[in-house]
């Protein structure tokens, strides 16, 4: 199932595309991981291109996998901009205690949280803000 998933966020495909199918194809791929499938993805993520790595955040929002939440974790530490921002709209819909403390415990997401919000726009200010609120709620 990995080779599947990565033949696709490895395509190249049009921003409509992406988001009116390829994105539900890959979260159908990701519902049909086993653990050796969820090992790969994790040891591989950080080295795919950024492209990649954007489309995979987008698609990782299955709140009763852990292993796409840890997925995001990682993401939240390269650094691009907009890869950041896909993972915290992606992990506003992780709204577990356990979830949130385990983002309180992450020691760059504040930080990097700041120099986000510094330089956002509205919308993005807005999912920001959206999901500073939803750690202390």
């Amino acid at each position: 199932m990995y080779k599947q998933l990565d033949n696709l966020l490895s395509a190249e495909t049009t921003v409509d595309s992406w988001y009116d199918d390829g994105c539900v194809i890959a979260t159908e791929i990701l519902e049909g991981f086993k653990p050796d499938d969820w090992d790969i993805l994790s040891r591989e993520v950080l080295s795919k291109p950024l492209n990649w790595q954007k489309k995979l955040a987008y698609c990782l929002d299955s709140t009763r996998e852990m292993h796409e939440f840890e997925l995001l974790i990682s993401l939240l530490t390269v650094e691009d901009r907009e890869l950041f921002e896909i993972c915290i709209d992606t992990l506003r819909s992780y709204t577990s205690p356990d979830h949130k403390q385990r983002l309180m415990d992450e020691p760059l997401l504040l930080e990097r949280m700041d120099g986000a919000l510094s330089g956002a726009g509205i919308a993005e200010r807005r999912v920001l803000e959206d999901f500073l609120r939803g750690l202390i709620i």
